[in-house]
């Protein structure tokens, strides 16, 4: 695990850095539920 505490982290984290580390969460989920089901992206 890192050094750093997560609390410290996302403290110091601005909300663009934040809402961009939730979108690219999203769309690797999105992308691999896609890939479980088989579907064509």
């Amino acid at each position: 695990m890192s050094s750093i505490p997560l609390g410290f982290f996302i403290a110091h984290m601005s909300g663009a850095d934040f809402f961009g580390l939730v979108v690219s969460v999203l769309v690797i989920i999105y992308l691999f539920y896609a890939l479980i089901r088989g579907d064509k992206l």
